[in-house]
């Protein structure tokens, strides 16, 4: 008997140098929350459409072209994102791959993120900046799950690279990088801290 395990779902994590982490959570925890302070557009619409949170999504999305320590994050991600393309072997022949878009997640005691993906992109990914026990994690759905139909529930013992949903703990300092049409949800913040975090696009540029 042989089994074989076809169209893998490839995810990437990664971490800094440990010196360059702990600069760049501290600094970069400061600045969420100082945008945080300014940005009125955006606090209006996370208290409409966030619940308990702060983003910046709809209001503020070029945080390198804002921040020296956003690009110092952006330029280690740069590279970070061509080891991905490489391992995942997509071809680029008339273009590259930008970050597009980047914004800052706080969320609150109780918020959570429903499943969404982000369709127009190629990646995308989160570097994490503070993620205090019990305040959620990083939940992926099997992207064939459409298919499934009448297919039975998989055991509550099954191994990992069979299950439906699975979750991810980030550590602060470590960066998660996934293929854009990957649906993923964050579960509810039961922590008394803030999780914070910062998430990005990267399109293909032609």
């Amino acid at each position: 008997m042989a089994l074989e395990k076809l169209f893998p779902t490839t995810i990437y994590r990664s971490k800094p140098t440990r010196a360059m982490a702990k600069q760049l959570v501290e600094r970069l925890v400061r600045e969420s929350y100082a945008f945080r302070e300014i940005d009125s557009p955006g606090k209006k619409w996370s208290k409409q459409n966030y619940e308990g949170g702060y983003t910046s999504y709809s209001s503020v999305t070029d945080l390198p072209f804002r921040s020296s320590e956003f690009a110092r994050l952006k330029k280690w991600i740069d590279g970070e994102v061509k080891k991905y393309v490489r391992a995942l072997e997509i071809e680029l022949p008339d273009g590259k791959l930008e970050m597009a878009t980047c914004w800052i997640n706080i969320m609150g005691k109780h918020c959570y993120h429903a499943y969404h993906l982000h369709p127009l992109s190629v990646i995308s990914g989160t570097f994490y900046l503070q993620t205090p026990p019990g305040s959620g994690a990083f939940k992926i759905e099997d992207p064939r799950i459409q298919s499934f139909m009448n297919t039975p529930p998989r055991t509550l013992s099954a191994k990992r690279d069979n299950r439906r949903y699975l979750d991810i703990q980030p550590e602060p300092g470590e960066l998660l990088l996934f293929e854009s049409f990957l649906k993923h949800e964050v579960t509810p913040n039961r922590s008394s801290q803030d999780r914070i975090s910062v998430s990005f696009n990267y399109d293909w540029i032609r």
